[in-house]
């Protein structure tokens, strides 16, 4: 990842300095377990605990003459300890190693995520309620359809952002695995209760049948919470800068004082941030989609999952960190113009009451729905072409007016009967 896009969080849990850390940590427990095991002597085992370390620079030396990361790694740290290093890494494949420290720093990459996710989400949650009862215009396929508040609007995001924080938890549960099971997943040179020892020791399950590694849709699982939360992300980042656009411009990201929109257009106020998390949104799907091609490794593995991975997971975690990070942000300093969202709910002329005239020709005054929707759309479209207010055109049409009185429709024209389960809506959140 480049530095740009880096968070100080991430960088700890998906350097190099930090990956030979966790596999040291899992070559430790290993140990543990044969000291445990009687398999290795108790000074050798203290020595091992004691001693162990490793120089990055110098497993980097080592690797460029054999080619491989964790014998680089072994030998390094095996280096450190002395006589008792021969027992390192003994009975093992090299993804025992791998795939079980994997396990580790992705669950605490998760639990970093969900960390800000919960900030992200009271930051929603504040701004939903704040905003409530604030009238505003919703929208289909971009068009004007009825009344609604921004601050159902936001719930609606809140509740989203929820859902993303229960896949996230739900692919932690599935990652939480190790595996110590050899070459071919069957256990020929260690043991079940070894295995046991070992996963439990690191605060993990043993995989119940894996082959070399781990199976990759556990891993895959997790790709796409992280993917969901980026739709979900870009999903509120679409909405802003909709919404900013200058013939709308009902919510305007952050500006600050000192900031400057265009190279050429001193007027300009560009929703850059909500951009950049669209952007970054696309790199974090494309990740999900790699780690899917993942799954379908060559019989008991093959090594074509190794690249993407040492891409895509510090990529990916990063991303969606940052990404969190800078949507809170912009909730939390977002400004919200009211009064020109009340004046965009006018903005047509009353259309947005179309159905609530609609269903009361069908319904309080029994006419057919095919012919109830040819008097209000025969208006609307009137309206439409600029021939006058929606409710002048309807109370001028003879249909209407030989049913309807003036206060009968001046009624249906009633912004406050589109809120009034609003309240509802929110206590379905404990809000």
């Amino acid at each position: 990842m480049i530095n740009r896009y880096e968070t100080e969080e991430m960088r700890a849990i998906w350097s190099l300095e930090n990956q030979y850390r966790t596999w040291m940590t899992v070559e430790i427990a290993v140990c543990e377990a044969w000291r445990d095991l009687g398999v290795i002597p108790e000074d050798a085992y203290e020595e091992i605990r004691s001693k162990s370390d490793f120089d990055v620079d110098n497993i980097e030396r080592i690797e460029s003459e054999v080619h491989h990361d964790v014998i680089a790694f072994v030998t390094d740290m095996a280096s450190h300890v002395g006589e008792s290093g021969r027992y390192i890494h003994l009975g093992l494949t090299s993804s025992d190693v791998l795939d079980t420290a994997n396990a580790l720093r992705l669950k605490e990459g998760i639990k970093v995520l969900l960390g800000q996710l919960q900030s992200l989400c009271a930051g929603v949650r504040d701004l939903a309620v704040k905003h409530r009862d604030t009238p505003c215009v919703g929208r289909s396929h971009g068009i004007h359809a009825e009344p609604t508040t921004f601050g159902l609007k936001v719930l609606n995001w809140y509740s989203q952002l929820l859902r993303d924080v229960k896949r996230l938890e739900e692919a932690e549960e599935s990652i939480s695995y190790g595996k110590l099971s050899g070459a071919v997943g069957t256990l020929a040179h260690t043991s079940p209760e070894f295995e046991e020892k070992v996963c439990s020791s690191l605060g993990l399950k043993v995989d119940p049948v894996s082959t070399q590694v781990i199976q990759r849709d556990r891993h895959a699982q997790v790709s796409y919470a992280l993917a969901s939360l980026g739709c979900a992300l870009e999903r509120i980042a679409t909405e802003v800068r909709h919404l900013q656009r200058t013939e709308v411009l009902e919510v305007l990201e952050p500006f600050g004082s000192k900031q400057k929109g265009s190279s050429a257009m001193p007027h300009k106020k560009n929703p850059i941030l909500c951009e950049r998390i669209s952007g970054m949104a696309r790199l974090v799907r494309s990740y999900h989609m790699a780690a899917l091609e993942n799954i379908p490794l060559w019989h008991e593995r093959d090594i074509s999952h190794s690249s993407v991975e040492r891409i895509a997971w510090p990529d990916s975690f990063h991303l969606i960190h940052y990404m969190c990070r800078l949507m809170e942000k912009v909730v939390r300093g977002m400004t919200v113009n009211e009064a020109r969202m009340e004046k965009n709910l006018d903005l047509t002329g009353g259309l947005v009451f179309s159905q609530r005239v609609l269903l009361e020709l069908v319904e309080r005054f029994g006419m057919s729905r095919e012919d109830a929707y040819s008097v209000v759309q025969s208006n609307a479209m009137r309206c439409w072409d600029g021939e006058g207010a929606f409710i002048d055109l309807l109370w001028d049409d003879p249909k209407v007016k030989s049913i309807l009185t003036k206060e009968d429709l001046e009624a249906l024209f009633s912004k406050e009967h589109y809120f009034r389960h609003v309240d509802a809506i929110f206590g379905r959140f404990g809000i």
